[in-house]
């Protein structure tokens, strides 16, 4: 097996875990290979620092698999976290009202008592989030997993 940092179009970085090089090849030629963030089929592999050993002799780092900063997460966790995201993208969706780009302003409305309080969803920038978190606007950005035929 041969695991890959993968980065798709959009700069979502993930891992990837292949039988060898050639599979992934084959696999992304044909747009198997998805995001695991967006379902953005356009990846390429990202560059990645080789683990090599500290002293002669010494086995390189395996990966730590308990999701701590600078860790991964197994398959399982892996597995897991995509089930939570799915989870919750459904609960967003059933409980809160879909804004679309008017988000930040939408969220400005409810913070200064313009409109009802209620909970939204939408498209923010990055700029446009900070600007609302500098106001006191707590908002939260949420890797939204693309839907899956099942």
């Amino acid at each position: 097996m041969i695991v890959y940092e993968l980065k798709c179009s959009k700069g979502h970085v993930f891992e990837g875990w292949f039988r060898d090089a050639a599979t992934f090849d084959r696999q992304a030629a044909a747009s198997k290979v998805a995001c695991a963030v967006c379902g953005d089929s356009e990846v390429a592999k990202a560059p990645m620092a080789p683990r090599l050993a500290k002293r002669r002799g010494d086995a390189p780092a395996a990966p730590r698999g308990d999701g701590a900063p600078g860790g991964s997460l197994t398959p399982t966790q892996a597995a897991e976290a995509m089930k939570l995201l799915g989870e919750l993208r459904k609960k967003v969706e059933s409980e809160c009202d879909y804004v679309g780009e008017r988000f930040a302003e939408e969220a400005r409305r409810i913070h200064y008592g313009e409109t009802e309080q209620r909970g939204i969803y939408g498209e923010a920038s990055d700029d446009q989030a900070k600007e609302l978190g500098d106001e006191g606007i707590d908002v939260k950005k949420i890797p939204w997993l693309p839907r899956r035929d099942a």
